[in-house]
């Protein structure tokens, strides 16, 4: 293990242990978020209330020394609720910038699909530039900036379904899922003396982050585990399940989080079991099945693992 490696792995693993405090098992679902975070990527996370979604985006907040934002999408926010806005001041006599929780370097973006595709659609600019434009000035967001959404189901009641320019902006989607037995029952303890959540200790800085970002950015990725990820990426838009396969931004998101989840396993190098790993939460939900395809029964993740199936696994480095 070199030095850069262990720094990352031992970063991660304070990191891990802070959100463990409120998370309870999950560790797939926590590593996933944190991969996210590592490459300046943003998180989407589906799944039925109660799960845990918005306790996960609270409890990665609270392990990192970042500003945090959070806005409850309703069927009437506005825009201008998100990203802020130009007021008059009358004592000053002008008009004054007053910025929206987007201007957070961790914004929870809560069940994202209750608000309405136009105020969807404005945090398009905000995700994948780190800027927004207000009256036709652009605005710089604060660095790390990651937006960790929420959403219920689709076919729930009172939902609006995400555009897919925005979807594609999302690096992961998790999902996590119903506790075990066992799991529930601690679930119960902790929180038996009441709503609190558990106390967590802050482990990073902001400027600690971006330093683990930079460092990520640096694992070696060989040239025949490169033409894996982008064979891979190719071949959901060859599917004949597909009206629509993945983008190059997907090429350039599985990329990245395979060097992120090499990095936080200690090695300074991608192996393809990482590519393969990550092939579901990076790719599944850009890949928009066609009718035939939906009619049979096949769902998004079923679509990738049958397209994982038909690309040539390169051989690993000795």
């Amino acid at each position: 293990m070199t030095t850069t490696s262990r720094i990352i792995k031992d970063s991660v693993d304070n990191l891990r242990q802070s959100v463990k405090r409120v998370i309870v098992g999950k560790d797939n679902v926590i590593d996933l978020a944190l991969i996210a975070v590592l490459c300046r990527g943003h998180i989407l996370a589906e799944d039925v209330p109660g799960i845990g979604k918005t306790t996960l985006a609270r409890a990665l907040s609270s392990a990192m020394d970042c500003t945090f934002g959070r806005l409850q999408f309703t069927p009437d926010l506005m825009p201008s609720d998100v990203l802020g806005l130009n007021w008059f001041n009358q004592k000053s006599n002008a008009f004054e910038f007053r910025a929206g929780p987007v201007f957070n370097q961790i914004v929870l973006a809560d069940e994202i699909n209750r608000a309405t595709p136009r105020t969807q659609s404005s945090l398009l600019e905000a995700m994948q530039e780190g800027q927004v434009t207000i009256d036709g000035e652009t605005r710089m967001l604060p660095s790390p900036f990651v937006v960790i959404a929420t959403q219920n189901p689709i076919d729930m009641e009172g939902t609006f379904p995400l555009p897919e320019a925005q979807l594609d902006r999302f690096m992961i989607r998790i999902k996590l899922g119903y506790p075990s037995e066992e799991e529930e029952h601690d679930i119960v303890l902790r929180y038996q003396s009441g709503s609190t959540p558990p106390s967590q200790e802050t482990v990073i800085d902001s400027e600690g982050i971006t330093s683990l970002q930079r460092l990520v950015s640096g694992i070696e990725v060989q040239d025949n585990v490169r033409q894996y990820i982008i064979d891979l990426v190719r071949a959901t838009r060859e599917s004949e399940r597909v009206t629509l396969g993945a983008s190059p931004r997907a090429s350039i998101s599985l990329y990245r989080a395979s060097q992120a989840r090499a990095a936080i396993q200690g090695r300074d190098f991608v192996i393809p079991d990482d590519v393969k790993a990550l092939s579901e939460p990076v790719l599944a939900h850009r890949v928009i099945p066609n009718s035939g395809a939906r009619l049979r029964g096949y769902s998004q993740r079923s679509i990738v693992e049958e397209v994982m199936e038909t690309v040539l696994v390169p051989i690993e480095r000795s």
